[in-house]
């Protein structure tokens, strides 16, 4: 065997023993990135009987090393000690002896392998209470600099991109039709098939298309869309800003004089909130026409009859309602997704953090959100 191939040998323990001297030879590359051994089996070997007197090295047959094996001889340091062994370092490396005595030197802190132990109740309360306060803090402070910015829009004198709202159009809009066609579609259709079990009990299967067309309109196509917009944009806006803010280009932004507010998220937010009522009305439409199928294909309705009785339920109130809480919930998914792109970390890891925060804090603002309307049209007889 050659001096390259003696080199690239992984590290190796082998032990000889004698009446009261225990020699452990190490040979090989110790280093973290090789499958280093264990000193297990050299614990083993203490604990045999009888029990040696003193532990050797010897080294000549090391190719390299690294802090790899200065924690395998600090394991069996512990060991020696634990039995009373005398351990003689003479035959080790003066490098490694060195960094053994410095370790040594800073005792560890009792309990730290054992972990901290839990807090008590109201010391976890009062951390929940401070975060979420500072939280809080974050998003107030984010949306008041969201409305500077949308106020300086309305006078025209935000300074972003004409090319970048069309941009953030294009992907709030077109690109999203898509999936949610698919679901506005599977949505009426299960209200309807939950409809109809019921209502053709009693011979009022031709009720099915009320059923779906209040319920597309007044509440589930806006509610739907934005869930899925959630998912798709809200996790998208915030995984673009995280970058940014990794790569350093939002400070860069700062730098220049640019506000990020209204170059980064003002376009971003006026795209959301100008696609989703048309989306809305998009998704009621495909709803209303996956009830149909139900009414038609399983219920024996005539497809005019269906959609006579689905225009007959419709009400101003309803319509308006339903593209006022679209307007809102994409507002409130914009804002989420961009406040946790600039909430962002500065690793890698944290963008996917970022992007996952973001949807299910547009999520909960969206339900939120529907519960506030629900309790408001109903005190204003909507």
């Amino acid at each position: 065997m050659n001096a390259t191939q003696l080199q690239s040998q992984p590290g190796k323990v082998l032990l000889d023993r004698s009446d009261t001297t225990l020699m452990l030879r190490l040979s090989g590359r110790w280093h973290l990135s090789r499958d280093l051994p264990s000193a297990s089996q050299l614990v083993a070997e203490l604990a045999r009987q009888p029990v040696p007197r003193r532990l050797r090295f010897d080294t000549s047959g090391l190719s390299g090393w690294d802090s790899g094996l200065v924690s395998f001889l600090l394991e069996v340091e512990t060991a020696c000690r634990e039995r009373g062994i005398q351990e003689d370092r003479e035959g080790l490396p003066a490098g490694v002896r060195r960094l053994i005595e410095l370790a040594q030197a800073v005792p560890e802190k009792e309990g730290a392998r054992t972990g901290a132990g839990r807090a008590p109740l109201l010391e976890r309360v009062g951390d929940w209470v401070m975060a979420y306060s500072v939280g809080m803090e974050d998003f107030l402070a984010f949306f008041g600099e969201l409305s500077v910015a949308l106020n300086r829009f309305v006078r025209r004198k935000a300074r972003y991109r004409t090319i970048d709202l069309a941009e953030a159009v294009q992907q709030c809009g077109p690109e999203a039709v898509g999936i949610v066609s698919l679901i506005a579609f599977l949505v009426g259709v299960i209200l309807a098939f939950m409809g109809a079990v019921q209502l053709s009990q009693f011979g009022a299967s031709i009720y099915v298309a009320d059923l779906v067309g209040i319920g597309m309109v007044r509440d589930m196509g806006a509610m739907m869309t934005a869930i899925i917009m959630s998912g798709r944009t809200g996790a998208a806006f915030a995984a673009k800003l995280g970058t940014m803010k990794v790569t350093q280009e939002i400070d860069a932004f700062t730098t220049m004089g640019i506000s990020p507010l209204e170059f980064l998220v003002l376009p971003r937010v006026l795209a959301l909130i100008m696609m989703m009522p048309l989306l809305c009305l998009f998704a009621d439409l495909v709803g209303i026409l996956g009830g149909a199928f139900v009414g038609v294909s399983m219920l024996d309705l005539s497809l005019s009859a269906y959609m006579r009785e689905t225009i007959s339920t419709f009400t101003f109130a309803n319509f308006i309602g339903g593209l006022v809480k679209g307007t809102t919930y994409g507002g409130l998914i914009a804002l989420a997704g961009c406040l946790r792109g600039f909430q962002c970390g500065n690793s890698s890891s944290a963008v996917g953090d970022a992007a996952t925060q973001a949807v299910v804090m547009s999520i909960v603002m969206v339900v939120a959100a529907c519960g506030a309307f629900a309790v408001a049209f109903n005190i204003l007889r909507i």
